[in-house]
């Protein structure tokens, strides 16, 4: 609250100072409209190597940068709390930064402290609802229900653009082609059991289930459910996965969360099992561990999303995104112009299940043929046998 009355008190005086000098004000609103785009990411507290968000978030702002001459840095906070992740977009704007993308639903408090405070920088925070808003806006005495509310109250909208995906969607796809390419038991790895991954796990669940449904299977297949309780792997959830691919006869796992693929990948190649990576196309990391391990890769559209808004900023058309909190997911019966999605050229397609019968599920998925879940917060209900064991750790 202090900083935003400084930023308030700091605003009327320079309206003050500048009210007898309108020669000045106009060159200072000259020069402004002139300044020379810079952008800056701030991670969620990882690493740009996590091979998940931090990391596709960083190297799709990097790879926009070079191509458009646009000066490019980045930001690590000193902690994972939100007073670090204020300090470095505090750092940012100190530098010169006049773009900032926000990297995760954890900077919430960011967008309502830093909007207020830096109106001429222009925010794009990913993956950021209206509720994740509401939710630090609001504290003690909401109802997580953001319909319930005007989220403008708690964040500055006039600089600011938000987006979330439709991470069931994607997770719906995985689950189906994977029942459709013959695995029978699957299993689904958490990070940390957040919104999104619960979303990516459930629409996972929801898909083997339609796909059994439709295989008249329902009896044969069943779904294994997991989080590790954080968001990379070690010796104990590798430990687990062993299990899950030994003894229980796991054939497929979906592992959903930073670096904790790792510990699939090493327990999936000494049995011969499969993984199934997330975020982005992860077969070429995930088969470092044994070539043709990855059987597909639940994605979701970062790169188009920060390529689209800071083209716009460039063109001068933020007016497009600004203000707006959007929930992106398909659009279009088209696999490639939807912001969910499967890998078309690295998925493994077989006679069963083929790249012609997945561009048939998306346009039957965006007519609406079916219903997918995305409640973060309650397990689906299926007629396959699907466990959710909870957290590792």
């Amino acid at each position: 609250m202090k900083r935003k009355i400084m930023a308030v008190l700091l605003a009327a005086a320079m309206t003050g100072s500048l009210a007898g000098c309108g020669s000045t004000q106009n060159k200072n609103a000259a020069d402004a409209s002139e300044e020379k785009m810079k952008v800056a990411m701030v991670t969620d507290s990882g690493d740009i190597t996590d091979q998940s968000f931090n990391q596709m978030t960083y190297e799709a702002c990097k790879a926009w940068g070079k191509e458009n001459d646009i000066e490019f840095n980045y930001y690590k906070p000193q902690s994972d709390s939100d007073e670090a992740r204020t300090a470095s977009v505090d750092q940012a704007v100190a530098d010169g930064a006049n773009v900032i993308v926000l990297s995760g639903y954890v900077f919430a408090p960011t967008v309502i402290d830093e909007s207020d405070l830096y109106p001429e920088v222009k925010f794009l925070a990913l993956d950021v609802s209206a509720g994740d808003i509401c939710e630090k806006g609001i504290g003690e005495g909401y109802d997580y229900n953001p319909d319930h509310y005007n989220v403008t109250d708690y964040y500055n909208e006039d600089n600011v653009y938000c987006c979330t995906y439709q991470e069931e969607l994607s997770g719906f796809m995985a689950g189906y082609a994977a029942v459709m390419l013959g695995y029978r038991h699957l299993g689904f790895l958490g990070g940390m059991s957040v919104p999104a991954v619960n979303r990516y796990g459930y629409g996972y669940v929801q898909g083997a289930d339609a796909a059994a449904k439709e295989l008249g299977i329902t009896d044969e297949v069943q779904v294994e459910y997991v989080c590790g309780g954080q968001f990379y792997g070690d010796a104990d959830i590798t430990a687990y996965m062993d299990t899950w691919y030994g003894s229980k006869g796991v054939e497929v796992v979906f592992a959903c969360g930073g670096g904790i693929y790792t510990s699939a990948a090493e327990a999936a190649v000494k049995t011969g099992g499969k993984v199934i990576g997330v975020d982005s196309d992860q077969s070429a990391t995930i088969d470092d561990y044994k070539e043709g391990l990855t059987v597909t890769s639940a994605m979701k559209g970062l790169q188009v999303t920060i390529d689209n808004v800071l083209d716009a900023i460039l063109d001068n058309e933020w007016d497009k995104y600004v203000g707006k909190i959007e929930n992106l997911g398909m659009e279009s019966p088209d696999p490639a112009e939807n912001y969910v999605q499967l890998p078309e050229e690295t998925t493994q397609w077989d006679g069963t299940f083929t790249k012609e019968d997945y561009q048939k599920l998306v346009q039957r998925m965006y007519n609406g043929e079916y219903e997918v879940f995305s409640d973060s917060t309650t397990f689906p209900e299926t007629e396959i046998t699907a466990t959710d064991y909870g957290s590792i750790k």
